[in-house]
């Protein structure tokens, strides 16, 4: 009745404390990273900060899903805008991983006489990118496949192959993590050996930070899909945003597979 009642499509949010307090959280989620790597503060304070930042993010999504399914507020030239929102904030993640891969060819391209004039430095054993890493890479590339299937039998509306599908992905992302923590676990050289160790695991592990959002917002869409009903054949957005940042998690692995781990070892 509110919408009819509307002289336009738009939904005008009221007031929200949510934005203010996952601000809040996500600036002591930073500080505490910080003081916890330099031993400033504990495992323990910095978990909790990270805690309330996901509370943060659960708590608000969850008005914007009681906004968009129940009440209706998400009409088309709201999706229309929301889609523009997350193309914004994918491309504003591929400027946070261009400034890492600056620092790695930066290095890479022209190596210092600090570090020998030679990349990889001297002492530095890389890993082999035909063993883990190019495993990892076909897992996520078919994980991909996997979910962009499972958009294109929702919106023709066949539930059983979305269900699988959903699986199919989630089961490979997991995998993904796994292999990954596998490969830092016996890796020769940790984020403290130099420039090269450095720009590796702040590369690599950022995007398995991405890899493990991506799987949650994934994993969330699974149950709104096959378990709420939240999704329809025309109103998506929820699941579309997923899929196009899942897309960009394995874009990006490519990037570091080529640059990081077969060019640059």
């Amino acid at each position: 009745e509110k919408l009819l009642m509307q002289r336009h499509p738009f939904h005008l949010v009221k007031p929200s404390f949510w934005p203010f307090f996952t601000s809040l959280s996500f600036f002591f989620f930073a500080l505490s990273f910080v003081g916890y790597m330099h031993f400033f503060c504990s495992f323990f304070v910095f978990f909790m900060f990270f805690l309330s930042l996901l509370l943060c993010f659960l708590f608000w999504f969850m008005d914007v899903i009681f906004e968009s399914t129940y009440q209706g507020y998400h009409t088309r030239a709201v999706q229309r805008g929301l889609r523009i929102g997350v193309i914004l904030f994918i491309v504003s993640e591929v400027m946070f991983f261009f400034a890492f891969f600056w620092a790695f060819f930066h290095s890479s391209l022209s190596p210092s006489i600090q570090i020998g004039c030679v990349w990889p430095p001297a002492g530095i054993v890389p890993f082999s990118p035909w063993r883990i890493p190019l495993l990892n890479t076909i897992i996520l590339l078919v994980s991909g496949m996997a979910i962009t299937a499972a958009h294109y039998y929702l919106v023709l509306g066949d539930g059983d192959d979305v269900y699988e599908l959903y699986l199919y992905t989630l089961g490979l992302a997991v995998l993904f993590t796994l292999l990954q923590l596998y490969e830092y676990r016996y890796a020769s050289f940790d984020i403290s050996d130099g420039i090269y160790g450095s720009t590796f695991f702040m590369t690599t592990g950022l995007h398995g930070f991405h890899v493990l959002a991506g799987t949650i917002a994934i994993f969330i869409s699974f149950l709104r899909t096959c378990f709420f009903d939240h999704f329809t054949r025309e109103h998506h957005i929820g699941f579309e945003s997923a899929v196009w940042y899942w897309h960009f998690v394995d874009v990006v692995w490519l990037f570091l597979f080529v640059a990081v781990y077969w060019w640059g070892g």
